[in-house]
């Protein structure tokens, strides 16, 4: 990646948090519901039946109620875990949320070390936080590119999530940044590429 590129994500990351901590908790609240409702009502959340989802950090969007939803109609739940030794993330199932969980690295909610891995190949949809994210499926990531490889062997639906603050016209992308199928937002969602095919 060129310094110029560099540049240019630190500078859209830092304008993108400086838009959501102007949102407040009652906003973020109602913002990641409407999100999480939206997602319920599209057939390819309804008919995934092996899901990768994510445990939110602060600051980004809440999809809490899609996790309890994805036990409660007997979806494969899988979240991310990340591995030391390999400086990667991997996709472990999830069957209890409050026993399954424990704090990890980057004070993020991950599978415990019972919980065993889903092959990557076997996900229908995975959900995709981020920084910021374009109409046509560009993402922007926190910038460890963690993510980005987790993607790379994903053959399921890839879905950017976030508010709508978090939209912007254009990203920088390199070889490595993957792009999306799907992005959902509380006032939109749009598939493209092979979430088009499925939706």
């Amino acid at each position: 990646m060129s310094g110029e590129m560099r540049a240019e994500k630190t500078a859209l990351r830092r304008r993108i948090r400086d838009h959501l901590q102007s949102l407040s908790h009652a906003e973020r609240s109602t913002a990641s519901a409407r999100a999480c409702s939206r997602l319920q009502l599209e057939k390819i959340w309804r008919q995934a039946a092996c899901v990768l989802l994510y445990s939110p950090l602060p600051g980004e969007l809440d999809i809490g109620p899609l996790l309890t939803e994805a036990l409660a109609k007997g979806k494969v739940l899988a979240l991310p875990r990340f591995d030391e030794t390999q400086r990667a993330y991997s996709a472990c199932q999830v069957e209890d949320l409050a026993r399954d969980l424990q704090t990890a690295k980057f004070a993020i909610l991950e599978p415990g070390p019972g919980c065993p891995a889903v092959p990557l190949n076997r996900l229908d949809f995975v959900a995709v936080p981020g920084v910021a994210f374009t109409w046509d499926g560009r993402r922007l990531g926190r910038g460890k590119g963690f993510y980005d490889r987790l993607l790379a062997t994903v053959r399921g639906v890839k879905c950017g999530v976030g508010f709508d603050e978090q939209i912007v016209r254009t990203i920088p992308t390199g070889p490595h940044d993957m792009s999306l199928d799907c992005i959902l937002t509380p006032t939109q969602w749009r598939c493209f590429g092979q979430g088009a095919v499925l939706k």
